[in-house]
């Protein structure tokens, strides 16, 4: 796993983050800066099957899709916005709550985030934004590797934490990656990681 480019001069909230230069991307979890490499041709293949998929699929209903960039901020009570320390862009993020939904960015965790790692946000992913998706109550977290060509489904339990998750990968006999928050939605692994 690569390690992530962090900001190392100190803890930071919404408030800092929106006077950074915009030809910066950053995102914050609990304070700690990190930045976001530019995505790899890989990546923005799988997000484009991803896109149409979830956008196709809720088409019609009360849910909205939404890819990166995108600000989520993740509050941890009625703080105002300039004091959220948690500010996220998910590769893709349905939110149900539209009122979560502003003008320029969304106030609250997604009902279900999508990161796809590249190696300098592999560890960032699974640790940091994984602890912060499952604090926050993100239901379904789904992480995505288009090297490994595996989608890792965790699914929000009774007691708050996502626990293992399911592993689905184009050659095992499991079939789709279904999800629970959506009925009846699943992703074929074997058609997202087609070249």
């Amino acid at each position: 796993m690569g390690e992530p480019a962090l900001k190392d001069d100190g803890l930071f909230t919404y408030g800092d983050y929106a006077a950074w230069p915009d030809d910066e991307r950053w995102e914050l979890v609990d304070g700690v800066a990190m930045a976001m490499a530019a995505p790899s041709a890989a990546h923005q293949r799988v997000l484009l099957k991803l896109m149409r998929v979830f956008a196709d699929y809720l088409d019609d209903k009360p849910c909205e899709v939404f890819i990166a960039p995108f600000d989520v901020l993740i509050p941890d009570g009625d703080e105002d916005d300039d004091e959220v320390d948690s500010v996220v862009q998910p590769d893709l993020m349905v939110f149900c709550d539209r009122k979560k939904v502003l003008t320029k960015y969304a106030r609250g965790a997604p009902e279900l985030a999508v990161e796809i790692l590249s190696p300098s946000t592999s560890k960032w992913d699974q640790n940091d934004k994984f602890r912060r998706y499952e604090r926050a109550g993100v239901r379904e977290y789904w992480v995505v590797d288009p090297l490994g060509k595996w989608i890792n489904v965790y699914s929000l339990n009774d007691k708050g934490k996502f626990g293992r998750g399911d592993l689905y990968e184009p050659l095992t006999p499991r079939g789709p990656a279904p999800s629970k928050l959506l009925q009846g939605f699943s992703i074929d692994p074997a058609v997202l990681f087609a070249d």
